[in-house]
């Protein structure tokens, strides 16, 4: 214990390693701020040159552009409605009505203090439960994972506004975008039209600057004479009333993100909409309707995908099992350095583990510095009058799109999925859910078949699945109530209850 104590005193001491953090939280922040330019993709180049560094230095680094990179994709939903990352997609519905009011300074602040604070409630649980959140986590099967995904599917009745039919379609939309593609089971071509191209499946980064990025400047072309709105940005850091009203909403986010977060596969962005939706659920009169730029929509999402960070190391440190894609590289960096995560690593090597919860913690420290500061010259970027910024939002569109892979098809895609973002936002379908979609499509076709070959292929034992175990059970029941509360009967019961309330 000493020792570990001993090697977890050098985060805190060693400049170097203290410079390396700061940097990498930087470079996280506007990387992540980049749509296009993933933290997945990022840490996977720092790989590339670190495997030669000594393990301390190149863990500081990586933590910290993990950290920073998925607080980033805030500032450019906000600002410009495109997320930089899948995990900011709730961020915009919220923040994106605060910018076009003229505050995006003060959604930027509260965004960043609301997620340091999920941050280290993430770092906190990572600290004290690993071993109990892990275990916990080793016991979801694909069926869970499968429902899952579809109570996800069911939350684009909460980002779709009033028309749920509107929102199941647009998620059904990015399902269907989602399995072009290869068969994982069988490597059969699906929806490929007996193309090479569709054989690789269509980027889900491709189809979200299109739907984001290229769509929201297509619609802003309506509105070219209209005046440049002023951003204000008199107040940065958060309103001490506001952070006190939103405290316990913040930690029952934390929660959500640091278990979402421990469940291998999943990530920010499932924390994010999981978190969304329970802000939408459970606050009774926002100042603000959601969806018009209400806080609690930005609180909730933030303080759980930065929450969701630390809960990923949990499966990666004690399972040698990755949280998300980003845990899913550090293990072979971990790797390559001669290091073996799993069961064992609490056991053999406790400093390393302590030092990877100091370097998140540094991360997270580095990340309110960085993350109040420079606000002033982002929010330009909205002042900025229309007829040169929106040109110079499908060139970034462009660029970062290419960037992927290198393919000029890609910005093909992207420009197609931008004029169907535009007319899906013309007749009041929302593409967030389009794009929720993209992403947890295979996710679920996987786990289906997975639970499938589990059952043996029997659909009785596989529905018996459900209610015999009792997490498939708690979810199950879950996926019926969320269904039940978005038909109308549901809602002409609850009106009639308000009724002799009011």
């Amino acid at each position: 214990m000493v020792e570990a104590l001993g090697n977890f005193a050098i985060v805190w001491l060693d400049p170097w390693l203290l410079f390396l953090t700061a940097a990498g939280t930087m470079a996280g922040i506007y990387i992540g701020a980049i749509p296009g330019l993933s933290v997945t993709m990022a840490t996977s180049i720092l790989i590339s040159f670190t495997f030669k560094w000594p393990v301390n230095d190149a863990l500081a680094l990586i933590a910290g552009v993990f950290m920073g990179g998925v607080y980033g994709g805030s500032r450019t939903a906000i600002l410009l409605n495109i997320p930089g990352a899948p995990s900011a997609i709730a961020t915009a519905i919220e923040g994106y009505p605060m910018a076009r009011r003229g505050e995006a300074g003060e959604a930027i602040g509260l965004t960043t203090v609301m997620s340091v604070f999920g941050g280290f409630i993430g770092i906190l649980a990572l600290a004290l439960f690993a071993p109990v959140i892990s275990d916990f986590a080793i016991l979801f099967q694909s069926r869970d994972y499968l429902l899952l995904g579809l109570i996800g599917i069911l939350l684009v009745g909460t980002l779709s506004g009033e028309s749920f039919a509107k929102g199941a379609f647009a998620g059904a939309l990015g399902v269907l975008i989602g399995m072009v593609g290869l068969d994982p089971m069988t490597a059969e071509g699906r929806f490929t039209f007996d193309t090479i191209t569709l054989m690789g499946g269509i980027p889900y980064v491709a189809a979200m600057i299109g739907f984001f990025g290229v769509a929201e400047a297509l619609v802003q072309l309506h509105n070219l004479g209209l005046p440049v709105v002023k951003q204000k940005i008199d107040r940065i850091i958060p309103r001490l009333s506001d952070v006190r009203k939103h405290f316990w909403l913040a930690m029952r986010a934390s929660g959500i993100g640091t278990v979402i977060g421990a469940l291998p596969g999943t990530g920010g962005d499932i924390a994010a909409l999981l978190a969304y939706d329970h802000a939408k659920r459970s606050t009774k009169n926002p100042e603000v309707p959601f969806g018009e730029g209400a806080k609690e929509g930005l609180v909730a999402p933030e303080a759980a995908n930065n929450a969701a960070v630390g809960g990923a190391f949990i499966p990666m440190l004690t399972l040698g099992i990755p949280g998300d894609a980003v845990t899913a590289v550090i293990i072979g960096a971990l790797f390559i350095h001669g290091l073996k995560p799993g069961p064992l690593l609490l056991v053999e090597t406790p400093h390393l583990f302590w030092f990877v919860v100091g370097s998140l913690t540094l991360a997270n420290v580095f990340l309110l510095i960085f993350g109040l500061t420079g606000i002033k010259v982002f929010t330009k970027i909205v002042e900025c009058p229309r007829a040169i910024l929106l040109p110079l939002i499908i060139v970034l569109s462009a660029v970062g799109t290419y960037a992927i892979q290198n393919n000029p098809v890609d910005i093909y895609w992207m420009l197609l999925f931008g004029v169907v973002g535009y007319f899906m936002k013309v007749y009041g379908f929302q593409v967030g859910p389009v794009i929720l979609g993209v992403i947890l499509g295979p996710m679920m076709d996987a786990n289906y078949r997975r639970a499938m070959l589990g059952a043996r292929g029997d659909v009785g034992t596989f529905l018996w699945d459900f209610v015999s175990h009792p997490i498939s059970l708690v979810l199950s029941l879950a996926f019926v109530a969320m269904l039940l509360s978005q038909t109308p009967l549901w809602r002409l019961v609850t009106s009639r209850r308000r009724g002799p309330a009011a």
